[in-house]
This record gives structure tokens, C-alpha cells and sequence, in this order.
């Protein structure tokens, strides 16, 4: 019986010859993924795990990430009770503040490996189908019960299928990719589904599928899925990890699919998503001229080497615009470090922007970058609802690096194909 690769994977996992959907499957996860909220998970299990302990203490990975370094008592408190937590079960796999977000961390250290069945409590967990792996957020209560027992439970989703042709055309880029995608579909057009990548996806690099796979769940699937390719390969090879160290799953030829879309990557141009929800998706001709204040390059979204590159060649020798706050994220220590030897962050500060330790920080309106009532920020970030950015009454549009650097320059939202890239 031909499979998806959300059919085949999971029917794999939970020994079986096959999987349709709406069944229902029980599997060992490889890894479950939680950042600042571990203190949370934890506590609705206090008891439990004092006296079972951890079923797979290998399998929890976790990142602090969120508010780094501790923005005040609250923070400082929770962070606490998790470096104790770790300590007492012997947890191998914890990264302290610094190390990055949480997503970036687990695809670095070379976690979310082809094949393997990753969750987390954090929705983008499903930026990990960017590497052929099955990925998917889950809620605290699962992943506490998940943490006791060393397993879970799926309902094997339908699958969408999605064929790219032909080309992106700089500065267009996959972010521009992705919103256009979740204008089409709309913030529910995919909902409890597997989407796979198809056709054209040489063209994409290991960053972009990430940026790609990151939003999955702002079309509210599942998952995201690439297959494994030569530079998949070699990313991993890159990473220490050589072919024979995994097992890459794909779909079938004849799989069966409940949706197949198919998109001209050359008729893609510059997109934004406007205030307040991510599908509401316009040409970014629609909103050249709207003042911004804020400006935010970065997140588990665009905090990519390959993100911060594209602003800097737009910003370099430049300045950033009178009013305009550009606050500039790279995705982990790794990126940090390659920014500095490279002179892409010299380029970013020189222009004017602020440079944020590798975390989370205003993206969730925790700290650094809170909005004021009627500010605009335009972000690389994934999420524009009302008060994402600790403001509900400030207003956030998504858009590309390049977007956002061109806009920096100007204090209006500008369309990047209209600035001199040096």
C-alpha cells in the first residue's frame, strides 16, 4: 500500500505495515524538546516524578531561550527550578541561556535527524521536517505525560502535497515563499495535515527550508516535510553525521493525497503579512509608505547566518533611519560567532542596529523590544496577532530580511527590489 511520509514514518514507529488516516498510533518520540516551560511541565508532575523519575531522561532536551538572561525574579526563579531538575535527573541534553533558540539548537547538534519523530512543547518544533524529520509541537500536559511514560500517542494526519517549479527570484526569498503559501491556504487551510515539498526544491537551501518548515503551524498543520537530498546530505555531513548514521523516509509515487497544489516559484514577489493575523498576506506594493518604528531581524524564523547576510549587504555603509529601532537576533551562539568573523555583524551595528543575545526576547513580548501603544514593528518573526510583541495596541507585519532591512533604511515599509544591494 503506497504511503505518505507521515503515513510511512509513523507506521514505522509504531510496528506497523501501514498507517491510514485518522488511525491511531503509539510510538517512543527519538526526543522531546521544552524551553523556559519545563518549569511548568514539571510542576504539574511534581509528585509523580519524585517517585518514578524520568522514563528516558536521553530523550528531553531542553533550551532556555525564552527570556535570556533572566529579565526579573519570575524568570530567574523558573530557571532555577530547571537547572535543578536537570541536575537531580541526570537530563544530558540541557543547553543554558546563550546557546540560542530552542529550534536552531536541536537541528545544530544534529537531534532531528531523517526519519527520526521529534515533539515539543513549542508549536515551531515542526521546523524540524526542513530535515526530513517527522516533528511536531504538542501541549505541557502531553509532554509530562510523555516525560513519565517515554511515550505518546498520533492520530496519523492526511497529507497535502505541495510541487514547487521553477525558480525564487532574489530578493524574493522562501519567507516571501511561506507567507504566500499561508495567504493561499489561509491560517486554517491545513489543519491536523501533513504537507510535503515537492519538485523544485534544489533551488532552496538549508535555511530556507527551515524558514519554510518553521511556519507550518501558522496554516495549522502538523507537520512540514522535505525529503533528503544532496544538501541535506551534505548539511549533515557538514555536522559530523555521515549517511550511514540515519535512516531518511519518504512518500511513496502513488501515495494518496487528500489536497496537491502546485506552485511557480517565479511568479512569487515580495509579500507582507499585515496586522493581525499571518494569512492576511498582501503584495508588498500594498504597503510601501507605512511608517515602522521598530525593526526586528531575526527569530528561530530568520535568525539564520544566511538572514542576517542578506541585511547586512542592504545595510552596509548605510544608517539606519532617525526613529527607527532595528534589533537584530541571530538564532544561536554558532550564528553569533559566524557574524562576527565574517564582518556581517560589524555591517549590522555600524548601520545602527542593536545586537540581541541568541534567544527569544521580543519576538513573544517577553523583554527586549516591547512594543508601545501604536507603534508598528515589521519582523522576520512568525506571529503578528495583537499583543504578540507585548503591546496590544502596537501592530506587527511580517515580512523577508530583505523587506525588513530596506525598511530600516527608510522608516516606511519599502519594497527591497527598490534599494541598492552592495
Amino acid at each position: 500500500m503506497p504511503m505518505t511520509f507521515a503515513e510511512k514514518i509513523l507506521a514505522a514507529r509504531s510496528g506497523r505495515e501501514s498507517a491510514a488516516p485518522g488511525e491511531i498510533v503509539t510510538i517512543q518520540p527519538d526526543y522531546l524538546l521544552s524551553h523556559d516551560n519545563t518549569a511548568a511541565i514539571i510542576g504539574k508532575i511534581s509528585d509523580e516524578l519524585e517517585e518514578y523519575g524520568v522514563a528516558r531522561p536521553e530523550m528531553h532536551i531542553i533550551v532556555l531561550d525564552h527570556v535570556i538572561p533572566a529579565a526579573n525574579e519570575k524568570a530567574a526563579t523558573n530557571h532555577h527550578k530547571i537547572r535543578a531538575y536537570v541536575a537531580r535527573n541526570e537530563i544530558p541534553h540541557f543547553f543554558d541561556i546563550g546557546s540560542g533558540i530552542c529550534h536552531q539548537v536541536v537541528m545544530e547538534e544534529g537531534f532531528a535527524l531523517p526519519g527520526h519523530v521529534l515533539v515539543g512543547s513549542d508549536s515551531h518544533t515542526c521546523s524540524y521536517g526542513a530535515l526530513g524529520a517527522f516533528s511536531t509541537g504538542i501541549d505541557r500536559t502531553e509532554a509530562a505525560a510523555l516525560l513519565l511514560t517515554g511515550e505518546t500517542w498520533f492520530k496519523v494526519p492526511k497529507s497535502i502535497k505541495i510541487t514547487l517549479k521553477g525558480n525564487l527570484t532574489p530578493p524574493v526569498s522562501a519567507k516571501d515563499l511561506i507567507l504566500s503559501l499561508i495567504g493561499l491556504l489561509g491560517a486554517d487551510g491545513a489543519d491536523y495535515r501533513s504537507v510535503e515539498f515537492h519538485g523544485s526544491i534544489a533551488g532552496l537551501t538549508m535555511d530556507d527550508r527551515m524558514t519554510i518548515a518553521n511556519m507550518g503551524v501558522e496554516m495549522g498543520a502538523k507537520c512540514f516535510a522535505f525529503p533528503v537530498d544532496r544538501l541535506t546530505r551534505e548539511w549533515f555531513s557538514d555536522r559530523g553525521f555521515e549517511p550511514d548514521s540515519y535512516e531518511p523516509v519518504w512518500a511513496d509515487v502513488a501515495a494518496n493525497y487528500e489536497r496537491e497544489i502546485d506552485v511557480d516559484l517565479g511568479e512569487i514577489g515580495p509579500v507582507v503579512s499585515l496586522p493581525h493575523t499571518v494569512d492576511n498576506v498582501k503584495p508588498v506594493e500594498d504597503a510601501v509608505g507605512m511608517v515602522v518604528h521598530q525593526c526586528l531581524l531575526g527569530t528561530c524564523t530568520n535568525g539564520r547566518y544566511s538572514d542576517l547576510q542578506v541585511a547586512a549587504k542592504i545595510l552596509r555603509g548605510n544608517t539606519v533611519s532617525d526613529g527607527v529601532r532595528l534589533l537584530v537576533l541571530p538564532a544561536s551562539r554558532e550564528i553569533l560567532n559566524q557574524a562576527i568573523q565574517s564582518g556581517v555583524a560589524s555591517d549590522l551595528i555600524q548601520a545602527g542596529a542593536v545586537l540581541l543575545p541568541p534567544g527569544c526576547g521580543p519576538c513573544l513580548g517577553a523583554h527586549q523590544g516591547v512594543l508601545a501603544p501604536g507603534e508598528r514593528c515589521i519582523s522576520t518573526a512568525n506571529r503578528n496577532f495583537k499583543g504578540r510583541m507585548g503591546c496590544k495596541e502596537a501592530e506587527i507585519v511580517l515580512a523577508s530580511p530583505a523587506t525588513v532591512a530596506a525598511s530600516a533604511l527608510t522608516g516606511r515599509i519599502t519594497d527591497p527590489r527598490e534599494v541598492e544591494i552592495s
